[in-house]
């Protein structure tokens, strides 16, 4: 029994040195370690996350002004959500050296996906968020923005039931609480259809409208996460920033034409240039409010797909569900939305339910320490018995 462990700390020992090895580029052994965290990795996910919250929560306020001031066309605030991704192609015109990749503790080298695999991806991707946009447009026409964005909390749910199924998520007590509060939380806002800061004009059909379609888009925002991480790892298994802008600019520009020829076949491009002239706000604002809409949408999208990257699905819509809270809050402030008993406490369930799972990513963070500190523990022993034996 003795000989075996000091057999296998030797192999261990001996993969320690070839792995420092100069030579030495492929280390799965290795790479099936918790990987450590850095500063700047900590760095990128917090400006990730920054841009999540701040894009998500400026991006929902401007849509839902420009259905208070006149606006009516629910395709184009679905345009609006994915047309802006020009803004990001002046990021190809800078020198590749210049760029700065994301870098992770893997050197295994993988053989490119063909053109027209990368192509299928993004095409299919691309029209799941095509669907996924109108959907949200759909709701946010119907709903005050409070109501609107606390059922969006249900996204995390639905995400981890899809990382469950397709990443092989694992399920512990604290995501499981989460699940539930942030189920109930969206649950509950299905009884405030006679609200009088509704913008369907207290019609419960209209009402039942942006429910329904709002939890099918937080369904299908939960399904393109799972998909775009599955998609990292299975097609294009590349770490870096270019593969998130790729990601970005091609699923906006395939859904983005879908939803253009939404807008033409049905007929409401007709009515912009009228909508425009009406709209109460003046058409300068009119213009403003769907340019920073589509920019604001961007910054949400790097960010959401860099936490992907970085770390997973589950944890980007966790991010997501967090800044779920600002949109109501500054919804009572600029548009005088009510916070009454039923929705103040689906937001403390919703805060409640991010927590639970915080914590649980928080403890993942502290066994990964964990568990390199004993295995680099056991290398060094390993090496140290070598130089004895040796």
């Amino acid at each position: 029994m003795g000989e075996a462990q000091e057999q296998q700390l030797s192999i261990m020992a001996q993969e320690a040195n070839e792995a420092r090895s100069p030579g030495h580029t492929n280390v799965p052994n290795r790479s099936l370690l918790p990987r450590r965290r850095s500063f700047n990795w900590w760095l990128r996910v917090a400006i990730y996350a920054f841009l999540v919250i701040a894009g998500q929560s400026v991006a929902t306020l401007l849509g839902r002004l420009y259905f208070d001031k006149g606006g009516d066309s629910k395709w184009l605030a679905t345009v609006v959500q994915l047309c802006g991704f020009p803004v990001l192609l002046p990021y190809y015109c800078i020198p590749a050296a210049s760029r700065n990749p994301i870098t992770k503790n893997s050197t295994v080298q993988f053989k490119p996906r063909s053109t027209l695999i990368l192509a299928s991806v993004y095409g299919s991707i691309g029209l799941l968020v095509a669907l996924d946009c109108y959907l949200y447009s759909v709701g946010l026409a119907y709903l005050p923005v409070s109501t609107y964005s606390l059922i969006c909390a249900s996204q995390l749910a639905f995400n981890s039931l899809f990382s469950f199924l397709l990443n092989s998520q694992k399920f512990t007590p604290y995501i499981v609480n989460s699940l539930v509060l942030l189920t109930i939380s969206s649950t509950l806002l299905v009884f405030q259809g006679d609200s009088a800061d509704d913008p369907s004009g207290g019609s419960k059909t209209k009402y039942a409208i942006g429910f329904i379609c709002t939890v099918g888009a937080s369904a299908g925002y939960g399904l393109v996460l799972s998909l775009t991480q599955l998609a990292f790892k299975r097609v294009i298994r590349k770490e870096t920033f270019r593969v998130v802008m790729d990601m970005i600019v091609y699923q906006s520009l395939v859904a983005t034409c879908v939803i253009m020829v939404g807008l033409f076949a049905s007929g409401e491009w007709k009515g912009l240039k009228k909508e425009m002239g009406m709209y109460k706000l003046g058409t300068v604002s009119y213009v403003m409010n769907l340019v920073w809409t589509a920019i604001t949408w961007q910054l949400f999208n790097i960010g959401a797909i860099g936490l992907i990257l970085e770390a997973s699905s589950l944890f980007s819509n966790a991010i997501s569900a967090m800044g779920l809270p600002v949109v109501p809050v500054l919804a009572v402030i600029f548009f005088h939305d009510k916070m009454d008993g039923i929705k103040a406490m689906a937001m403390v369930l919703a805060i409640w339910g991010f927590i639970s799972y915080a914590y649980q990513h928080y403890l993942d963070d502290r066994k990964s320490k964990n568990e390199n500190k004993n295995v680099n523990g056991e290398v060094s022993k390993a090496s140290s018995l070598e130089n004895i034996n040796g």
